[in-house]
């Protein structure tokens, strides 16, 4: 009973964002619950068939090694999480219908990127590059959803760079996980 509920919830929510829609696709991935690591159920559909299929996005994702060497010389970092990132890009019309995923509730599609395709990484990440591309690697570094600052002079001078990337970050239309998120710290996970 509890995943019935959980789907229901979840579909309405989806439904209510204008994430997906009722779908009539010849395809439909099954959906999964997965357990979250800090309790409760994840939403996922079972897209191995339909990425087997998908040609790769080869839109290169950054280095850890040379991340962590930009940061050496930091005195002070915010990390940044951006909240439900894959959700801010849109499918390519006409395209929709090759996300369906079926569920006991019906069949739906999703409007905007899910979590599990294959190309939604790179995806992300060239936008995230776009959207930062006057600060990577002055100040800011970026892979994926997580965004870090990094400064090292003063901490006005850190400050000031943190609202530089939360202004684009508010342009862009990105909102915080601020959970995950922190501020002005000397060092970070």
């Amino acid at each position: 009973m509890g995943r019935a509920i959980d789907t229901k919830e979840t579909l309405t929510e989806l439904l209510d964002k204008n994430y997906i829609r009722a779908s009539s696709s010849p395809a439909g991935a099954p959906v999964l619950f997965i357990r979250k690591p800090g309790g409760g159920l994840r939403f996922c559909v079972d897209y191995r068939a339909l990425n087997a299929k998908s040609k790769a996005d080869r839109y290169p994702l950054p280095l850890v090694k040379e991340t962590l060497a930009k940061l050496s010389e930091s005195k002070w970092l915010t990390k940044l999480d951006v909240g439900a990132a894959f959700h801010k890009l849109r499918i390519k019309q006409g395209d929709e219908w090759k996300t369906a995923f079926s569920t006991r509730l019906g069949l739906f599609e999703w409007l905007v990127m899910p979590f599990g395709l294959n190309g939604a990484p790179a995806s992300f990440q060239r936008y995230i590059n776009e959207t930062l591309l006057e600060y990577l690697d002055d100040f800011c570094s970026a892979y994926v959803d997580d965004i870090l600052i990094f400064t090292d002079g003063s901490l006005s001078e850190h400050e000031n760079h943190v609202h530089l990337v939360l202004e684009k970050l508010q342009k862009a239309g990105l909102g915080l996980d601020i959970d995950k998120c922190g501020f002005y710290v000397r060092q970070t996970k």
